[in-house]
């Protein structure tokens, strides 16, 4: 049944989310800061509104997608609780830190609205096609309210747990990519400094014990494989702003949690001292610069 969806958060991923929604056939009332954004949602056919409040006006649902955990905390303690519908489900689809998405839920349960965390993988491009994964934490009553949307937006829509559960998995998850990216191109590097030919290891280590999806997917290595953002100067994709994002969320969370965690570490200090290098707009496949010097 359609919906009338309150969408506050129109970047890379937001405004694909958004559309996608549209296309499904939800009424999506949309909120951003960027005029540009709100520009571009307007063209993909939502509702567009320069308040806040005015974009919650009678949602049935709303759906956050907001750069991080202390933003999200604000939005939902100023605005969203303030101005939504008293029985409005929440989905919240921002990458943050799980003792936010705690926060944040138990904030809206005082308020008598059930609400999952359902962060996102699958990138830009699976955010226009509709094919992202969700990882969503919360009750079983609210993931099952909050299913059908997400799979307007998504192409696997999994319950990871309960409260805070999906960020659990979604920073468990980048942290794991995070490694293997480098991994995938410490090995490429190797084998150009090896003398072999790339395109020759791809295609062996593709299909052998060495394959994971940074190299098979997202191959870090222009010319080689499916087209990534490699072969087109490390633009577009998933920044490395981002990943260092998530993998500093990472080692919040082994902190606190005794987790141990040497791969990740390594691979934080990697994507922190890449970005500080001035390279926190490229792709994250572009860290195998540093690894080929």
């Amino acid at each position: 049944m359609a919906k009338r969806i309150a969408f506050i958060g129109l970047g890379n991923m937001g405004s694909g989310m958004a559309a996608n929604l549209v296309a499904h056939g939800h009424k999506v009332e949309a909120f951003d800061l960027d005029t540009a954004a709100l520009g571009r949602a307007k063209l993909a056919g939502c509702g567009v509104h320069t308040s806040i409040n005015a974009a919650l006006d009678s949602a049935d649902v709303v759906v956050t997608m907001l750069p991080d955990g202390k933003i999200v905390r604000s939005v939902y303690q100023n605005d969203v609780l303030k101005w939504a519908p008293r029985d409005a489900l929440f989905i919240d689809c921002s990458t943050i830190d799980v003792a936010s998405a705690h926060a944040v839920i138990a904030m809206a349960g005082t308020h008598g609205h059930p609400m999952v965390d359902a962060p996102v993988s699958g990138g830009i491009t699976a955010a226009k096609n509709g094919t992202l994964t969700f990882m969503v934490g919360g009750s079983d009553a609210a993931f099952a309210a909050a299913q059908p949307i997400l799979s307007a937006m998504g192409a696997a829509v999994v319950h990871a747990g309960g409260d805070g559960a999906g960020q659990a998995a979604k920073i468990c998850n980048n942290m794991l990519l995070g490694a293997t990216m480098v991994a995938t191109s410490e090995a490429f590097a190797m084998a150009e400094k090896l003398g072999l030919d790339l395109q020759a290891f791809y295609d062996i280590s593709s299909k052998s014990s060495g394959q994971s999806w940074s190299m098979t997917s997202y191959c870090p290595v222009p010319g080689v494989g499916p087209v990534t953002p490699a072969d087109n100067d490390y633009e577009g994709g998933f920044t490395s702003a981002l990943m260092l994002k998530d993998l500093r969320l990472a080692m919040a969370a082994a902190a606190e949690s005794g987790a141990n965690v040497p791969m990740g570490h390594r691979a934080a200090e990697l994507y922190e001292a890449f970005v500080s290098a001035g390279n926190a707009g490229k792709d994250f496949s572009a860290i195998i610069k540093t690894l080929r010097k």
